[in-house]
């Protein structure tokens, strides 16, 4: 289908901005909006919750199995749950990338399906 490789390339862009947007100098990490957002208690992760919801949402119309649709959701749920601890939850977010994780998720299905 010639939609998939432009829904394929919007979820890795929104990925890419949530999660690996930013090299940190020094550190040489990429963190994204979703850390950044994760500073606000509570109401940060939420809404980088919400902006993950995007990928699955894309995934949903793409056609994605029900189990990767699971995993993807999963992947956000720990996203938000663990990023609103906070620090703690700071870090992670740098390092769990549940965006770049889903996109990975449906790139593969993708071309498994292929």
């Amino acid at each position: 289908m010639d939609t998939e490789p432009k829904a394929l390339g919007r979820i890795r862009t929104v990925a890419r901005l949530l999660d690996e947007s930013v090299r940190v100098p020094v550190v040489g990490i990429r963190v994204g909006i979703d850390p950044i957002l994760g500073v606000l208690p509570v109401a940060g992760d939420l809404l980088a919750g919400v902006c993950s919801l995007y990928i699955v949402a894309e995934a949903v119309r793409l056609g994605v199995s029900k189990r990767t649709l699971f995993r993807m959701l999963l992947n956000v749920a720990l996203d938000v749950a663990v990023g609103a601890v906070p620090l703690v939850g700071d870090l992670f977010d740098a390092f769990w990338k549940a965006n770049v994780r889903n996109a990975e998720l449906v790139a593969a299905e993708l071309e498994a399906s292929a």
